[in-house]
């Protein structure tokens, strides 16, 4: 069996650590180490906080290769997101933090408060576009609120006029649409984009065509050297072994 030791430093006592945020930290020190059929809470001890967690023998190997992989960078993706979501617990408890081997040394540190402050830029008003379904339209006054889905991401911060709203409305929860506009949008100290509003100027609705329709269509357009070129759709089929002729 080995043991490894999540310490909580310069915030709370195991005396005082809510219960609730104390489930936090477990949640995700469990998923930092993985094999969670085998690896135990063994307790929380003070000096600080220290949450000590025992790995079964048979999980021993595993456990390691997967911490090692975390402090390195290259461990599957859960095990990263609770490497990152623990130092953001640390840092939002005004703690740092480290995860120890059962002898007591540091194998990973969380800089948690100490860390530097990431720098975001903007907001930058932008013209664009935006694509999904419309899953929303609402609004009192003379700004209609549109709610756009694309998959996983919902951009509720859309906004236009009553009459454009109205043309939008027949619309609602069907094709995908194409809306055009103004955005403004704000760079995260993690580099990514975010979207803060998007006022709507004019939109259009997409057809739901497959690639074969698509390519159909430009072969077919006047005076263009497609109808004389290899398919595409064909060759890919080809080079994979996969097509019917």
């Amino acid at each position: 069996m080995s043991t490894y030791t999540l310490r909580i430093a310069e915030s709370f006592s195991a005396a005082s650590i809510p219960l609730a945020r104390l489930a936090e930290y477990m949640a995700e020190l469990a998923k930092l180490l993985g094999e969670t059929d085998h690896v135990h809470l063994n307790d929380v001890a003070e000096g600080s906080v220290l949450l000590r967690a025992d790995v079964d023998l048979p999980a021993v190997p595993a456990v390691q290769r997967r911490v090692i992989a975390v402090r390195n960078g290259t461990a599957p993706d859960e095990a990263m997101r609770a490497l990152n979501r623990l130092d953001d617990l640390l840092a939002q408890d005004n703690a740092v933090g480290q995860l120890l081997d059962g002898d007591g040394a540091e194998i990973i540190p969380f800089p948690g408060k100490t860390r530097p402050i990431p720098l975001s830029y903007g907001p930058f008003r932008e013209e664009g576009t935006l694509e999904g379904e419309v899953v929303r339209i609402g609004g009192k006054d003379s700004t209609i609120h549109i709610q756009l889905r694309d998959g996983d991401k919902v951009y509720s911060g859309c906004a236009t006029t009553k009459e454009i709203a109205r043309r939008l409305a027949p619309h609602m929860l069907g094709p995908t649409v194409r809306l055009h506009g103004t955005g403004t949008w704000e760079r995260l100290g993690d580099g990514a984009w975010e979207l803060k509003s998007f006022r709507i100027s004019d939109f259009e609705v997409l057809e739901d065509i497959s690639l074969a329709d698509a390519i159909a269509r430009l072969r077919a357009i006047p005076g263009n050297e497609w109808p004389n070129l290899p398919d595409p759709v064909e060759t890919v089929l080809d080079e994979r072994g996969s097509s019917p002729h």
